[in-house]
């Protein structure tokens, strides 16, 4: 039996199904970045929930400040402060339409649980975005 010098490639390029491109701007955004800003973004929450709680540390206040901002930032502006520093941004079914307020609350609410965005498909999106629709994609 003869074989092929090279085997057939059975990799499938990431955001294929979801029509984006393979690499560059609108392309699906690596798993460091996307907890790049994420990690921003609970600082800067913390923050946030700090300044109203002090002297006191802010407890699960900052999960609350975290809920209200990603909710705020997602629908208005369509990503979160850690998203814009590290040049990301949610893309979802509507392309140039605000998030719809429902899809914003129940990817935050799911993310703030922290092990659906950790369950991922072949795409690398995590449950959270394909429960809602949406996918972080690079914006540069």
């Amino acid at each position: 039996m003869v074989r092929d010098a090279q085997p057939p490639s059975q990799e499938r390029r990431r955001g294929a199904s979801l029509g984006l491109p393979s690499d560059g701007a609108g392309s699906l955004a690596p798993f460091s970045t996307r907890v790049g800003a994420f990690l921003v973004d609970a600082v800067l929450c913390a923050v946030v929930a700090g300044l109203f709680t002090a002297p006191s540390l802010p407890g699960n206040w900052s999960l609350l400040s975290f809920a209200v901002v990603t909710v705020v930032f997602l629908v208005v502006a369509g990503q979160t402060p850690g998203m814009r520093l590290l040049g990301l941004r949610l893309a979802h079914p509507s392309p140039g339409a605000r998030l719809a307020p429902w899809r914003a609350v129940v990817r935050t609410g799911l993310l703030m649980l922290l092990v659906p965005a950790l369950v991922v498909d072949a795409d690398g999106r995590g449950l959270h975005d394909r429960l809602t629709d949406t996918a972080v994609v690079r914006d540069r």
